[in-house]
């Protein structure tokens, strides 16, 4: 094995949690590596938004965080966002001059790719040898073993050792296996002793198996609902799929469903069912 690198802080997981987090400490004088798996950096950043990256929320604030944000700890998500707001980053944005618009609910978009939000944490990485810092990377780099001597963590990956008082785990959870997402975080926090919150599918479609698939023939259609849970509901758009109901509505409510529970959908949200079916029955008498 090659002789020992020593960092102040050794990243694991180079996405958009990764890169934050290793540009600031980068940019406030430390020496970090940042290792990641994959061929190269932000890769869930690169396809999301359809490709264009939702990368914050206007309406995403500390006055509302406990509202927004499902977590054990209802504060977590208030001090976070106190600490750093979307404008933080919607300025940074601005500074390198990517074109951006809005659309439905606050959410920001880029208006050309994903990759320039990529582009921009990677060159803030590199401003951190202005600021006295250096943030190196690894990449298609597989971690075999994560141990601590009682002063330094020591990272072994690709025969190689890299030590440092400080290791942050930022390689997300496994909810896109086939980019290689795994339990690696939870593992490895279960492995120090760390407590871990039994994790469960969020954001995600609901879907229905073998002959209980409903509305397969509108597979490709949405429309605006309101998804309901209990008390809380979403008016957004739903997605007809082939394997049940997908789109912006769905995604929200399924943080909330638990096996067992009933899901709404309202597809009249504008008013009476019966009132309005009949108004359209009379304007288009030959429609199906």
């Amino acid at each position: 094995m090659k002789a020992s690198n020593h960092y102040d802080a050794i990243i694991l997981g180079a996405g958009g949690a990764g890169l934050m987090c290793a540009l600031t400490a980068g940019q406030r004088g430390n020496r970090v590596l940042v290792i990641d798996h994959a061929s190269g950096p932000g890769k869930k950043i690169l396809i999301s938004g359809g490709g264009r990256c939702n990368f914050t929320n206007v309406n995403a604030n500390s006055g509302n965080a406990q509202e927004r944000y499902l977590s054990a700890n209802a504060h977590f998500a208030k001090s976070a966002l106190g600490r750093y707001q979307p404008q933080d980053f919607i300025d940074l944005v601005s500074e390198h001059r990517i074109a951006f618009h809005e659309k439905t609910l606050g959410q920001l978009f880029c208006d050309g790719s994903a990759r320039q939000i990529v582009e921009m944490l990677m060159a803030e990485c590199d401003r951190s040898a202005g600021q006295g810092g250096r943030v190196d990377f690894a990449f298609n780099a597989s971690v075999s073993d994560v141990a601590h001597d009682g002063c330094d963590y020591r990272i072994t990956y690709n025969g190689l050792r890299a030590t440092a008082p400080k290791l942050v785990i930022a390689t997300g959870g496994p909810s896109i296996p086939q980019m290689g997402a795994s339990s690696f975080a939870y593992d490895l926090a279960r492995q120090f002793g760390l407590k871990v919150v039994e994790p469960r599918p969020a954001l995600v479609p609901l879907t229905l198996g073998g002959d209980d698939v409903l509305f397969r023939e509108l597979s490709g259609v949405s429309a605006d609902v309101i998804a309901k849970h209990g008390k809380t509901a979403f008016r957004e758009a739903a997605l007809f799929t082939h394997r049940g109901l997908s789109g912006p509505a769905i995604l929200q409510i399924s943080s909330y469903w638990r096996p067992g529970d009933r899901i709404g959908i309202d597809f009249l949200p504008e008013g009476e069912a019966t009132a309005i079916l009949l108004a359209t029955k009379q304007a288009n008498p030959r429609a199906t």
